[in-house]
């Protein structure tokens, strides 16, 4: 019952999560805490991983053993007064009395107050054997709150136990461990096979397969070799790797989502704050209806019975459970939810408006086809496009040269070089003269082109290649697709979700998109401003909007919409603007995201009908006299927890992690072995 004041269920969490997720650049900036050098230690009272200590034990056995002896009369000699039933309610119901009195001081209207009225009714009738049960049900209740609650805290503590706390490190005076916090960017890290990799950065040497599904929710290991990027929170399942530090501490991928712990906790939704209301109205729902029973009947034990069945902790307490299950989930996706307002929003919307590059498409120009004519191969086309692209800066000259890298096919320097801006290139290679760029500058150079040339490749730039006059084929070069935009598109379809495309790319190519993605809104050219036009359009109408965007152009867009979601590879400015950044870049995560935030609301508003029903229906059965204390006593905390086991759906399997975590402990042991 005490978790009915709603208190934050992570309330030391964000402390510990500051002081994991930080590594400072230097002393004087970042003062190291002393009371976090020790892991085990914490602020006296609010240690999260004792739920049920000792003297809670000792409590509840106290007051069922008193509960007993008063049933059995084992020894009055006052009489009227049980003398061991006023030592149990004293001894097992301080707790409770305790809180209502802070609550009376504080002006507030919780449960403990009503139970208190109530115990104290009950003994005061002589019914000690009534309110020592009643004293019994809210201890356990109080237990089991605690345990369930505590679930969620443990699936937020292994997030902060995951990373290392000690380092190897490569400097100039040879490898050496150190603590966690005093990396600097820049450091070589050594993660050895079963570790996990404490920074963001970029492989330098090994190569080895990492499991990152904590981070992109990529469900099968990526190989990473030089040059390749790594996640902190990775598990390294093979060889050993040096990783060059680029993010740390808090800038982390992994330091995102303990942050969107912190966030969490701080925010209220306002369904929370709709909750806590809601509890005491309950409260005085179930005071006003004792008074009006004892006026209208006189019957002190169908009173007592009215404001002990109405509860609105499955409200009070679910809530906040719900919203920080919902967030710790959508972290564990890869989607870090800013708040618990967002996470409640993004349960309501009904329309999602998408960017295309960067966002659908990947945001990079690559080769899509090689179309050669006849007696050229197509390998011939690529050799004299990247020769003389070799030295272009333009994005789509690039393309070509990576693609020939990718091939393996050796690239011819060009001895001379020159760029015709909206034309293409003129190079020299071999001797020979190639011209590489679009219809424009064939003619102007005098090639002919063939009517029966077909690239085939919808919305992409046709660039042609010619030697000594003779044009030898065209190479399409165009933005991918995600592979996985398709399958969101489709999932947020069966959703009835509304899905709108705004881009500022040309009409052409972002209607290809369009209809290969089965979007039917579409609107392109759009500058910044106007893209920001159209959202406001949308919320004049009614609709709750999230905009989902990489650049900093999408940044007035996002700030706009009901709930901003930013690609985690996309521009600062965009991921600060954002209320959701999706770190893996996979749109499906953004749907199971939007499901999980849709099914945090459906649980919350399940507990707010369910507890109305059971306060509703309990008080007039208890009034009428159908229901005993005992019975008021057990429907109270039964519906209670119920509700809180209702919310306690939505939090992250915290097994699942320490299985995680001792397979990879297993197979560190057995690489080193």
């Amino acid at each position: 019952m005490a978790l009915c004041e709603a208190r934050s269920v992570a309330a030391t969490v964000a402390d510990e999560a500051k002081a994991q997720t930080t590594a400072p650049q230097g002393e004087a900036d970042h003062p190291r805490r002393p009371d976090h050098d020790d892991p085990d230690r914490s602020e006296p009272g609010r240690d999260p991983g004792r739920v049920f200590e000792w003297p809670e034990a000792a409590r509840i056995l106290l007051t069922a053993l008193a509960a007993a002896l008063a049933w059995l009369h084992a020894w009055e000699p006052v009489g009227a007064v049980s003398v061991i039933g006023v030592a149990g309610l004293l001894i097992g119901g301080w707790p409770i009395y305790r809180d209502a009195f802070e609550n009376v001081v504080e002006r507030r209207m919780t449960m403990e107050l009503s139970m208190s009225i109530a115990i104290v009714a009950a003994a005061a009738i002589g019914e000690f054997f009534t309110a020592l049960v009643i004293t019994l049900f809210v201890l356990v209740a109080e237990v089991l709150e605690g345990l369930t609650v505590s679930r969620g805290r443990r699936a937020i503590r292994d997030l902060l136990d995951f990373l290392p706390r000690s380092v190897s490190v490569r400097r100039s005076d040879g490898i050496s461990d150190i603590d966690a916090r005093d990396l600097k960017v820049g450091d070589l890290v050594l993660v050895y096979p079963g570790g996990r990799a404490p920074v963001d950065g970029v492989v330098v040497s090994g190569c080895s397969f990492l499991d990152q599904a904590r981070i992109t929710g990529e469900s099968m290991p990526v190989e990473k070799t030089p040059g390749s990027p790594v996640y902190a929170g990775s598990i390294n399942q093979s060889g050993a790797i040096e990783i060059r530090a680029e993010r740390i501490g808090r800038d982390t991928s992994y330091g995102k989502i303990i942050e969107a712990v912190e966030d969490a906790e701080r925010s209220r939704a306002p369904v929370q704050r709709l909750a806590d209301r809601m509890a005491g109205y309950l409260v005085y729902f179930a005071l006003a209806s004792a008074a009006l029973t004892f006026l209208i009947g006189r019957d002190i034990r169908a009173t007592i019975s009215v404001v002990i069945v109405a509860g609105a902790c499955g409200i009070a307490a679910g809530t906040p459970l719900a919203i920080l299950g919902g967030i710790g989930r959508a972290a564990r996706l890869g989607a870090i939810i800013k708040g618990g307002l967002y996470l409640e929003t993004l349960g309501r919307v009904d329309t999602v408006v998408l960017d295309k590059t960067g966002t659908l498409t990947f945001g990079r120009p690559e080769v899509q086809r090689i179309a050669a004519l006849e007696g050229v191969s197509s390998d011939e086309v690529l050799d004299a496009a990247a020769a003389a692209e070799f030295r272009s800066e333009h994005p789509l000259g690039q393309a070509i040269v990576n693609h020939a890298r990718e091939a393996g096919r050796p690239i011819v320097e060009p001895e001379r070089f020159d760029y015709k801006p909206g034309r293409g290139v003129t190079a020299i290679v071999d001797g020979a003269t190639i011209h590489v760029g679009n219809r424009a500058l064939m003619a102007e150079r005098g090639v002919s082109m063939p009517s029966d040339l077909v690239i085939g490749v919808q919305a992409a730039s046709e660039i042609f290649v010619a030697r000594d006059g003779r044009l030898l084929g065209a190479v399409a070069v165009a933005d991918s697709v995600r592979p996985e935009a398709s399958h969101a598109i489709e999932a947020l379809g069966r959703m009835r979700l509304r899905t709108v495309l705004l881009t500022g790319d040309i009409r052409a190519v972002a209607e290809a998109v369009a209809a290969s993605l089965g979007i039917s809104e579409v609107e392109s050219d759009l500058l910044p401003d106007e893209k920001l036009a159209r959202i406001r359009a949308l919320k004049t109408k009614g609709r709750v909007v999230a905009m989902i965007g990489d650049g900093i152009n999408d940044a007035p867009a996002l700030t706009e919409a009901d709930v901003g979601v930013a690609m985690g590879s996309g521009a600062d400015v965009t991921r600060e603007s954002a209320d959701v950044v999706l770190l893996g870049n996979d749109l499906v995560r953004f749907v199971e995201t939007l499901a999980i935030a849709q099914g945090a609301r459906r649980i919350i508003w399940q507990n707010f009908a369910g507890t109305i029903a059971v306060d509703v229906v309990g008080v007039a059965l208890a009034a009428v006299g159908v229901l005993n204390p005992l019975m008021a006593a057990f429907i109270h905390v039964a519906s209670e927890m119920t509700f809180i086991l209702n919310s306690a759906r939505l939090l992250p399997a915290a097994d699942r992690l320490s299985a995680v975590a001792t397979k990879a402990d297993e197979r560190a042991v057995v690489k080193v072995a």
